[in-house]
């Protein structure tokens, strides 16, 4: 890491750049309650802010406070989360809601470390929160302000590091003014989305080009240092599309922890030596018709590739009784949660034609 000039020239030049330039017209930014603020900078994790929008404001007009909120369902939670992916995160935000309103009589907590102590607040997301909400003096390091300080100082070495994160924090405080915090915690991350992005930096129009050890070293697309690459491994599965004879899909709720948990989705083949696929299908009172088209979703650690195994069921037959299944039907949705590859299934499967036919790719 090279000299960088003091942070009150930093400082400034952010100010006011973000006073001419800066995004100010954000749905979350508009009343910035703390509550407000939390729901955004949770869904903003990993997400773009163009994606999050329309998701954002349909959020809000359903659970415009935390009483709204705790008091739903977790399957109303995630069914207007379905397509934002990383579900983690609509889990941790109700359980969350239901913790403050349990454990803090329903005050949202004004200081790090106890925003720390809930379900998906990290220290960036806590700092962020008490930053753009009530003006706290504390330091964020999201994505986009990793990218803008890895450059702007030349930090060597991929972020997700220890002591690369360290440098990076370290940065972070040394910059972050004492007085309006809230205005430069949100240019810092605008200069980052639509100055100093990844793939197509704009030096010219940028307000710390002058000095950006990056920028001066014409080095700036190689900061910050990606991560290593990995071959993801893919791995394969089957899925049962159990049809009744009035189209309606066989549909079960996965468990609340793992992949997709809480959300509904098709039974899954148990693979192993001793598993026979059609009296799998059975048990669910279902004869197999055929197979359809396998899609491929894919994860932060793995692809996943999903085979649709095609079955009718037998109306003489009854499939197991319990609050995790539900017959449903693709042409009446449900407020479900479901899991962004099921949804495109249950999307392209033609309900008026015979279960047996193909899902179109």
């Amino acid at each position: 890491m090279t000299q960088t000039p003091q942070p009150h020239w930093f400082q400034q030049q952010l100010l006011a750049w973000h006073d001419q330039h800066g995004r100010k017209d954000l749905p979350w930014q508009q009343d910035p309650t703390p509550y407000r603020v939390w729901v955004s900078e949770i869904m903003l994790q990993q997400t773009q802010v163009n994606t999050v929008i329309p998701y954002y404001q349909r959020f809000m007009a359903r659970f415009p406070d935390l009483a709204t909120l705790a008091a739903a369902s977790i399957d109303e939670v995630l069914h207007l989360w379905s397509g934002l992916g990383y579900y983690a995160r609509g889990r941790n935000l109700h359980r969350a809601a239901h913790d403050i309103i349990n454990e803090n009589q329903g005050i949202f907590p004004d200081t790090l470390d106890a925003l720390i102590t809930l379900p998906g607040i990290g220290r960036s997301t806590a700092a962020a929160i008490l930053a753009l909400s009530r003006q706290q003096h504390h330091a964020i390091l999201d994505g986009n302000v990793k990218r803008v300080l890895a450059r702007y100082a030349a930090i060597e070495g991929w972020p997700g590091k220890t002591a690369v994160q360290n440098q990076l924090w370290q940065l972070a405080e040394h910059y972050t003014p004492g007085k309006r915090v809230a205005t430069y915690t949100q240019a810092i991350m605008d200069l980052g989305a639509t100055i100093c992005t990844r793939s197509r930096p704009d030096c010219g129009l940028c307000p710390v080009a002058k000095h950006c050890q990056a920028h001066t070293q014409q080095r700036v697309r190689e900061f910050p240092y990606p991560k290593p690459r990995k071959t993801l491994p893919v791995r394969q599965t089957r899925m049962l599309m159990l049809s009744n004879e009035a189209g309606h899909i066989l549909l079960q709720q996965r468990p609340p922890t793992g992949i997709w948990g809480g959300l509904w989705s098709l039974p899954e083949y148990p693979d192993g030596p001793d598993t026979d696929m059609g009296c799998w299908a059975q048990q669910f009172g279902g004869t197999i018709t055929g197979t359809g088209t396998a899609i491929r979703h894919s994860f932060s650690h793995f692809h996943l590739e999903i085979t649709p195994v095609m079955a009718r069921f037998n109306p003489t037959n009854r499939v197991m009784d319990g609050v995790q299944w539900l017959w449903y039907n693709p042409d009446r949705p449900e407020s479900l949660g479901l899991a962004a590859p099921i949804k495109k299934l249950l999307n392209r499967i033609n309900i008026s034609t015979t279960i047996n036919e193909e899902v179109l790719e």
